[in-house]
């Protein structure tokens, strides 16, 4: 019930979720009460005005993303955690399991392993029930590695874990099973400040090896580059709008972890 429930409460205070009750309330008070009307519409188009413009949500982005970066090249460690979200299940019409946004931590974690990083990749991520059924996403992680030449043998599945805390807790059963002590961690750089956390908080030893980078140094520079381009970044955009969603998803993934004595 607590996963169903942290996936689906913060969907109402999410920028489209606010900005639809606030339509809704406006729908319903429109006739006997215009003034109320009329303010949750203006709040609906604040709220989508501000949270879509590149301005805001590239900043927001960033407070998370470069929190990580490495300062030097990274050392060697144990074994390559990879947690999960980095897949689409293989239903037709695809041919076999799809990356996703998130699918550069498979490359990057198969890069890591032909760096001579660690000698183990450990793949972290269950599939949620009522998100769609098919094959643990451990198992599409595991297949995608095989394909494009990773030994399988070198590969060690957790397929139970349904959110990060789980993937931290299984996988340090399976760290002290074989002796692991030290370990790469790979997942996206915006969700590296809340799984570092969780980890550490297993007494896991943990160097970050974030990726997926929504934001780089040259994209914090376009903003502003021209007065035309920092006019255009003002105005709405629905990926600007994905960006700061996704971003605000962590903070409040990070306050209810937090609660939750899990950090």
């Amino acid at each position: 019930m607590f996963l169903y429930l942290s996936k689906l409460l913060p969907l109402f205070f999410y920028p489209l979720g606010l900005a639809s009750i606030s339509l809704v309330v406006a729908l319903i008070t429109l006739w006997k009460r215009p003034r109320t009307a009329a303010v949750a519409i203006a709040l609906a188009l604040i709220l989508l005005l501000f949270c879509s413009n590149a301005w805001v949500s590239q900043w927001l982005v960033r407070s998370l993303e470069w929190q990580n970066t490495a300062t030097s090249q990274i050392p060697n460690a144990e074994a390559i955690v990879v947690l999960g979200g980095a897949t689409k299940s293989a239903f037709w019409p695809r041919p076999g399991a799809d990356l996703s946004e998130q699918g550069d931590r498979i490359i990057y974690a198969a890069q890591l392993y032909r760096q001579q990083k660690a000698p183990l990749l450990i793949l972290s991520g269950g599939r949620i029930d009522w998100r769609g059924s098919g094959a643990p996403e451990s198992a599409d992680m595991a297949n995608i590695l095989t394909s494009i030449g990773i030994p399988s043998e070198a590969i060690v599945q957790e397929p139970d874990s349904l959110n990060t805390y789980q993937n931290a807790v299984n996988v340090k059963k399976i760290l002290q099973f074989r002796n692991i002590r030290r370990v790469l961690l790979v997942t996206s750089a915006m969700h590296m400040p809340r799984s570092l956390k969780i980890f550490q908080r297993q007494g896991i030893e943990v160097i970050p090896a974030p990726t997926d980078f929504l934001v780089s140094r040259g994209e914090m520079q376009e903003i502003s580059s021209s007065p035309k381009a920092a006019i255009l970044n003002l105005l709405p955009d629905s990926d600007n709008l994905d960006k700061f969603t996704r971003a605000l998803k962590e903070y409040v993934g990070l306050f209810i972890y937090s609660l939750r004595g899990w950090l």
